[in-house]
């Protein structure tokens, strides 16, 4: 009952960021270098004329190379307490995105500190890279914690087998930009779209990667990919490709690397 009782509430404080970014000024990837310009008309006292300047001001924003400045670290383990639900499959205008139902309970528990699965969704290619390699695509749990804290667990995609779970979602994702599947009544839970080994993680402070760039994100991205098939790559990029924010800069950040002791 406390879950889901936290679960609604992270669910608003996070409807409040979506908000921003689909009721603002009108953004696009291809245009990121200009995100923190530009304005939004119908406000006329600063700093509201410029809602996404974080995305350009900020010193901890994501994503990152993992590999540069990274170090290994006794960290926490992460328990995922995902379980099966009936979620709405929406299209965001920015990318497929898959929301949970508002009764659902499933979280994310790191250390002592519980953080519910709110959705997820996906960026071709991956945002994060590791030295120079950068990932066919990347899929992103965001947690909302009713405190407002943020934590998205990245996971990154590469090349390979057919994903059976990837494919529910491609299957029941609407096509329409804005539009969503409240009715497709498919049960799926996220924890079959996690990679066999969860262990080992890389960890740091920084941001929402689209705008308004929102800073004070806890993200851990795990180390081991999961797969997509060539053909489930190319029905991904049918609804959007190169919809990835570009690296940034650590700006004197660390990321911590967790492996298996």
């Amino acid at each position: 009952m406390k879950i889901k009782i936290l679960k609604k509430l992270s669910a608003t404080i996070f409807t409040c960021y979506a908000t921003i970014a689909m009721a603002g000024p009108h953004w696009s990837h291809d245009e990121q270098a200009e995100w923190g310009a530009i304005r939004d008309h119908s406000q006329t006292i600063e700093p509201f004329t410029l809602p996404y300047a974080t995305c350009s001001l900020g010193n901890h924003q994501s994503p990152v190379n993992l590999s540069e400045e990274s170090h290994k670290a006794r960290l926490n383990k992460l328990r995922f307490k995902y379980y099966v639900d009936r979620p709405v499959f929406f299209n965001s205008g920015h990318g497929i995105q898959v929301n949970m139902s508002d009764d659902y309970d499933g979280h994310l528990k790191i250390g002592r500190e519980i953080y519910p699965l709110i959705q997820f969704h996906l960026h071709e290619p991956s945002e994060h890279m590791i030295g120079n390699r950068q990932f066919p695509a990347e899929l992103h749990f965001v947690h909302v914690r009713e405190d407002g804290k943020i934590a998205v667990l990245g996971i990154l995609i590469k090349l390979g087998e057919y994903n059976v779970a990837l494919q529910t979602v491609l299957d029941n994702m609407p096509s329409e930009e804005g539009a969503q599947s409240t009715d497709a009544n498919v049960a799926l839970n996220p924890l079959v779209l996690l990679p066999e080994h969860r262990w080992s993680y890389y960890t740091l402070a920084g941001s929402l990667t689209t705008p308004p760039c929102s800073e004070g994100v806890n993200w851990l991205i795990l180390a081991e990919p999961i797969t997509i098939s060539s053909a489930q790559l190319a029905q991904l990029k049918s609804f959007y490709s190169d919809n990835a924010r570009q690296v940034q800069d650590l700006n004197g950040r660390s990321v911590s690397h967790r492996v298996k002791y």
